[in-house]
């Protein structure tokens, strides 16, 4: 089963415009002596942006601009990361959007390089226990889609549900999809609750490219045209002891995508008060396509976003209820359950993220 947002890939066509056949499982390959060129990954880049980008307007003209360019051979004499950054620099001028990059081909780490020089693994789940008594609390780096991480997001759920509060850490958090919030969201509502809307390209859905079609948490409903749209619902659990407990969520720069998702649904139904920063402003979801010769891309094909107003996040970010900088959201949200400034301070500072709590744009954007 597929899942939305930045880390999952979507089982669509790379290469060619036509329609995907019916009950495709796997993306058709973009033949390796056409991709080896930058011009060609170009086209693939455009090929997809207009067939599958959420909106079709905007996909066209970010597919013109790409053929602008390669008709004036500004891709010609790029490669690796320089072809990268030319490629997004270039739809972003078209349409800013927080998901559109192009991402290099990854070179291969040296095998006689020494781990010191290795980036850290960022963990899914850092920190999870008792922070204060009575008090919960969790920091989540990413929703993947990992069997293993859902059980350990259950568990915490299950060993934390005498909790008088849960503070949710998601200042770090870059993304990912569904899973971890369909165990955690059915503890928090006391009766079905509709969470957000997500509304994907029909085009992209008739070809099976959903990566929403088929969740249990998912509703399917009337929409734009042009567009398949659902529903996220929590379901209640038989489980009652959380229900009334304080939920806060601390947010960030970096809180982005499916993190943005879990921020939106906690501030519209009013179960949750996130402190902290705006978030990332990065809304659309989709998942990664091979460009070929290495490089990928990912594509926004669906919005998320408030069933009361209709409004999303793309740009804006979803609002914190209490404005703090984030490195102080912690220390706030104890205070405001009650605990001793001082002592609020020194939890806070014990449970620093060691990952930024800033919005990292793309290289090559401005």
């Amino acid at each position: 089963m597929i899942r939305p947002y930045h880390l999952m890939p979507l089982l669509l066509a790379v290469a060619a415009a036509g329609p995907m056949p019916t009950g495709a499982t796997q993306a058709q390959p973009v033949p390796e002596t056409a991709a080896a060129t930058p011009d060609a990954i170009a086209e693939a880049y455009a090929a997809l942006l207009e067939r599958d980008y959420v909106y079709p307007d905007i996909g066209r003209r970010y597919a013109e601009a790409l053929r602008a360019g390669i008709k004036a051979g500004r891709y010609q004499a790029l490669a690796g990361e320089d072809l990268a950054e030319a490629l997004t620099a270039d739809v972003n001028a078209v349409s800013p959007d927080g998901h559109l990059r192009v991402r290099p081909p990854e070179a291969a780490p040296r095998a006689d390089a020494p781990a010191s020089n290795r980036p850290p693994r960022k963990e899914p789940v850092e920190q999870a226990g008792w922070i204060a008594p009575g008090i919960a609390f969790v920091r989540f780096n990413v929703f993947p889609m990992d069997a293993d991480v859902t059980a350990a997001a259950a568990k915490f759920m299950t060993d934390h549900a005498d909790a008088k509060a849960i503070i949710f850490d998601i200042r770090t958090h870059n993304g990912g999809g569904l899973d971890q919030m369909d165990v955690i969201f059915p503890w928090l509502f006391a009766k079905p609750t509709r969470l957000v809307t997500m509304a994907t390209r029909a085009s992209v859905d008739a070809q099976g490219g959903s990566p929403i079609d088929g969740l249990a948490s998912m509703r399917k409903v009337a929409g734009d045209p042009g567009m398949v749209t659902r529903e996220h619902w929590a379901t209640p659990n038989a489980d009652t002891r959380l229900r009334d407990a304080k939920i806060y969520v601390l947010t960030s720069g970096a809180t982005a995508s499916a993190a943005e998702h879990f921020s939106l649904a906690m501030k519209h139904t009013g179960r949750g008060v996130l402190v902290g920063d705006p978030t990332a402003g990065a809304n659309h979801f989709g998942g990664g396509q091979d460009l070929g010769g290495g490089f990928g891309a990912f594509i926004p094909v669906g919005r998320t976003y408030d069933p009361v107003t209709g409004k999303d996040w793309e740009g804006d970010g979803v609002q914190p209820d209490i404005a703090v900088p984030p490195a102080g959201a912690l220390e706030r949200a104890l205070v405001e359950l009650g605990v001793e400034a001082g002592e609020a301070k020194r939890l806070g500072d014990a449970h620093m993220p060691s990952w930024p709590m800033e919005r990292r744009k793309p290289r090559g954007v401005g």
